[in-house]
């Protein structure tokens, strides 16, 4: 399922128009961001949690040339699933 595809399956679900319901998705989508960037947790109960972790820098290697590089630190999101969302797709 695409962007396009979960906005149609959400107005659908709501009676909400399509443009509504693309206006609550990028809320939502921002409102994420925005929490994760302050290094804040996401808690969806159902659902699941999102969370930023930190990488640390290490070295790699290149798989064309198999030269050593550097891999720079960098934060990367999370998701743990919730026990209903487990619960459904099982």
């Amino acid at each position: 399922m695409n962007k396009a595809e979960l906005i149609s399956a959400i107005a659908a679900q709501t009676n909400l128009t399509k443009v509504d319901a693309k206006k609550a998705l990028d809320a939502f989508i921002n409102v994420a961001g925005e929490t994760m960037k302050n290094g804040e947790r996401l808690t969806l109960v159902g659902f699941g949690s999102f969370s930023v972790n930190e990488r640390n820098a290490r070295n790699g290697r290149n798989p064309r040339t198999g030269t050593q590089i550097k891999i720079a630190a960098r934060k990367v999101v999370k998701f743990k699933a919730g026990a209903e969302l487990e619960n459904l797709v099982n």
